[in-house]
């Protein structure tokens, strides 16, 4: 399981990331890059990192499940995700 400060740190970029996309948005469309280069630079949409929402895990991430590999296929032998059964042939 990763640190919690990084996943704690992940957490705050994604939030600036949401507080700020409007206003970057305007921004960029008005072509005022000076103010653009005033906001923080965790607000930023290519700051984020997809971690892993149980473990935080950065590597080996399933976008569709927003989990990693390790956590997906424990929860799929466990039952716990829908539809999802192991392969066998």
């Amino acid at each position: 399981m990763a640190k919690k400060s990084i996943i704690a740190r992940e957490r705050k970029r994604q939030r600036l990331v949401e507080k700020y996309a409007e206003k970057r948005k305007q921004l960029k469309e008005e072509g005022r890059w000076d103010e653009l280069d005033k906001l923080p630079r965790n607000s930023s949409k290519v700051r984020l990192h997809n971690r892993c929402l149980l473990t935080g895990r950065p590597k080996g991430y399933m976008r569709m499940f927003g989990i990693s590999r390790v956590a997906f296929r424990k929860m799929a032998l466990d039952g716990k995700i829908p539809g999802v059964t192991k392969a066998s042939w």
